[in-house]
C-alpha cells in the first residue's frame, strides 16, 4: 500500500494548474492500485492531488483541521471541496472550531502520521508564513520521511 499525504500551494495559475494535474496524474497513477492519499482538501494544490487520487483509483483520505474549515475556504472552492469530501473513504476532522495555524499544524501532523511519504506541491520558496507548504516540508523532512516535490517548469503562483 503507498500512502501519499499531500501539501501545496493554494493559489495557482490556471496554467500552473494543468501543469500540477498532470505531473500528480503521472505520480499517482505509477502509485498503484493500493494508493491512499491524503489530503486537507485546501483549494489549488490540495483539491488537486484529492481529485487525481480518485481518478486514479486510490482511496482518499480527508484531514479537515477545524469544524467551520469548509467556510474559510474560497467560495469558488467549497463546490470542489464538497464534492471531493463526499468522496473520502476517511474523514478526520480536528477538534478546532476555527481554521487557523494551530489547526493547519495539527492536520499537516495528522496527515505526516498516516502517510509513508509527502507530496509537495512547491516551488521551493520559503514560507510566507506559518503552517504553509515550506514548513510541512521541513516537518516531513525532521521526520525522516521522504518528500517528492513536484513543480513542472513554467508553473507559477498567481
Amino acid at each position: 500500500m503507498t500512502r501519499l499525504a499531500v501539501t501545496g500551494h493554494r493559489e495557482l495559475t490556471p496554467r500552473t494548474v494543468e501543469l500540477v494535474g498532470q505531473a500528480l496524474r503521472e505520480e499517482l497513477t505509477a502509485a498503484g492500485p493500493d494508493l491512499v492519499g491524503v489530503s486537507c482538501l485546501a483549494e489549488g494544490s490540495d483539491q488537486i492531488f484529492a481529485a487525481e487520487t480518485i481518478a486514479a483509483g486510490g482511496e482518499l483520505h480527508a484531514v479537515l483541521p477545524a469544524h467551520h474549515y469548509r467556510e474559510s475556504l474560497p467560495a469558488d472552492a467549497r463546490h470542489t471541496y464538497d464534492m471531493l469530501l463526499g468522496k473520502a473513504a476517511q474523514v478526520v476532522e480536528l477538534p478546532f472550531d476555527q481554521a487557523g495555524v494551530p489547526a493547519y499544524l495539527a492536520a499537516a501532523e495528522a496527515m505526516l502520521a498516516e502517510a509513508d511519504e509527502l507530496v509537495a506541491v512547491w516551488d521551493g520558496a520559503t514560507g510566507r508564513g506559518r503552517g504553509g507548504t515550506a514548513e510541512v516540508v521541513a516537518m516531513a523532512e525532521r521526520a525522516g520521511m521522504p518528500v517528492r516535490v513536484i513543480w513542472p517548469p513554467g508553473s507559477s503562483r498567481a
